[in-house]
Order: structure tokens, then sequence, then C-alpha cells
């Protein structure tokens, strides 16, 4: 674990000294669950002068917040947010064993309580809250705005995943024979699936990049997991008509792990009275890493307009 600790997605220069470069401050830490699990956090920060809003960020499945995700929590730090991750039950430096997610609803109680834990700071009395998700933290955002309707003031939804697409879902009768196996071996690694690196990141030095990192899981997916992901995407699915949350979906039209086209039935289909969807031609599913240079400052800029549209001082 030293070892992993060492390595960054940056490169060789210590911690410290990048987030230094960035202008900004990092923290990292272990929340207990209410459950008991140890969960690892992160936090990246203005370095100086008062947040402008707060940022709770929830990665996709296989990832975790310490490499090619955190790019987008520094730019919001370095915009004046204060941005809060945390790595999910068996993703990361969490507890748990790899990529196994056997109970979502449990995941989400999860990041409430950290969520919440943050929120008390009195340093933070009064700021506008916001949920930031990639593709199944997208689904897990929606999750969270059903769990505490009236605890955020609006969702940034990246690709989200709240339905597998039908070009990575596993085909009949796959689903329901694992959906019997799962009953009795759900941590089995089995699943038949490629790759989503290579699905996901369009440039392929970024995908070296993505590769590299050494808590990224390779293995097949497990079967609990994938029951449970088809299982609570299904539900997200048949109750888009019940988000009520302000929020913003941004998604690449050829995105082939998550569905475009779900993301303009969440649009149309949802009972928000503000929101936005962005739809960019021709990016693919990893938008804020794995797409080239420019296209990921179109997107890191509507991001950053729809937050300052809804926080009380401009910047950036």
């Amino acid at each position: 674990m030293e070892q992993e600790e060492d390595v960054h997605y940056w490169g060789d220069i210590p911690e410290e000294e990048y987030y230094k470069q960035q202008g900004i401050k990092c923290t990292k830490s272990y929340h207990t669950s209410p459950r008991g699990l140890s969960l690892f956090t992160r936090s990246w920060l203005p370095i100086s002068g008062n947040p402008r809003g707060i940022i709770f960020g929830v990665h996709g499945y296989g990832n975790d917040m310490s490499w090619t995700f955190q790019s987008t929590p520094i730019f919001l730090a370095q915009k004046g947010f204060a941005v809060f991750a945390l790595d999910m039950e068996g993703h990361g430096r969490s507890q748990g064993l790899r990529c196994y997610v056997p109970n979502v609803d449990l995941a989400v109680q999860d990041c409430l309580s950290y969520f919440n834990l943050i929120k008390q700071d009195p340093n933070f009395n009064g700021l506008p809250c916001f949920l930031y998700g990639e593709s199944m933290g997208g689904a897990i955002c929606l999750l969270i705005h059903f769990a505490d309707p009236k605890g955020f003031q609006g969702a940034i939804l990246v690709a989200p995943m709240c339905k597998i697409s039908d070009k990575v879902r596993p085909r009949w009768p796959i689903p329901q024979v694992l959906t019997f196996m799962s009953k009795f071996l759900p941590t089995l690694a089995i699943v038949p699936t490629e790759d989503l690196l290579h699905k996901s990141v369009k440039v392929e030095e970024k995908r070296i990049m993505g590769d590299k990192n050494p808590l990224r899981y390779r293995g097949k997916p497990r079967l609990g997991t994938v029951v449970e992901l088809l299982r609570v995407t299904d539900y997200v699915n048949q109750k888009l008509c019940d988000v009520r949350i302000s929020f913003l979906i941004v998604h690449g039209s050829a995105d082939v792990v998550t569905d475009p086209e779900v993301s303009r039935a969440l649009y149309r289909e949802a009972a928000s009275e503000d929101k936005t969807l962005k739809i960019y031609e021709g990016m693919w599913h990893s938008l804020l890493f794995g797409e080239p240079d420019e296209n990921i400052e179109l997107v890191r800029g509507d991001i950053l307009s729809w937050l300052n549209e809804r926080c009380n001082t401009k910047s950036g």
C-alpha cells in the first residue's frame, strides 16, 4: 500500500508540491461510515478566501478519486469551490473486497454520512451544496437526491449511468443466469465484458496514463456487483420523473458505455424546474479526462458557467 501511495498520475514530484503548483490545498483522511466501514476521503480546497460553494464528488465503477477523477476537483478548487469525495466501498483505498458493491443503497448512506459531516463544519455554513457524479457516480447522485431530497442545491451528472447501455449490457439470457448464480456466488469475478477504459478514453496518451493507476480494478466484474448495478440502474430509469433537483447533464454523443439517449430521457421526464442537458457531438464516455484538451476545456467551461449562475459570487 505504501508503494501505491507514492505513485501519482501527475508524475514523480511529491504530492504536496503538486497541489501547491496547482494553487490549491488537498487533504486526505479516513471516514468511518455508520456500518463501520473505513472509507478513504479527500478534499480539494481554495488556498485563500472563503469557498463559494461545496461540491461532493462520486466516482465511477472500478475507478477511484485519486487518479484521473481528481482533475475536475482540482479545477473546481482553483475556481473557488471546496470539493470533497470518498472512495466507495471496495474501490481505491477504502475497505471492502475489490470492486464488490453488494448493496448500492448502503453505499448511498456511506456517502450521505460523510457529506453531512462536512456540511456541519461552521466554515461552510450557508454555502450552496452540489453533487457531482461520473458514470455510476451519476446514478448514485440521483439516489442520494432521493434519500435526501432537500439536502443539495444541484447536481452535475457526467455521462450518468441511469441505465446500462445496450451496447455493453450482457445479452439475454446472461442477466437472468447471472442473477441466479449471484445468489450463491456473489463475489465471483466472471462476468464477460471488455475493459471499459478503451471504450471510455479517446486520446491514446491519456489511455496509457489511466491504465497506470495502481488502484484501478482490472478484473472481470463480480456477479453480485453486476446484478446490483442492473437492479439500481433499472430502478433509477423508472424513477426519472421523480427527480426534482436542479441539474446539469453533460454527455458525449459517441458514448458507448452509458447511453446519451437515457440522459435525454432524464432531461425530458425529470420534474426539476431547473434542468440543463448538454450533448457533445463525437465525444466519448470520459468527457473530463479522456478527450483532447480543447474538448475538456469546453465541458469544464460549461460546468463552471452552470455553477457560477447558481452561486452568489462569480469567478473564472
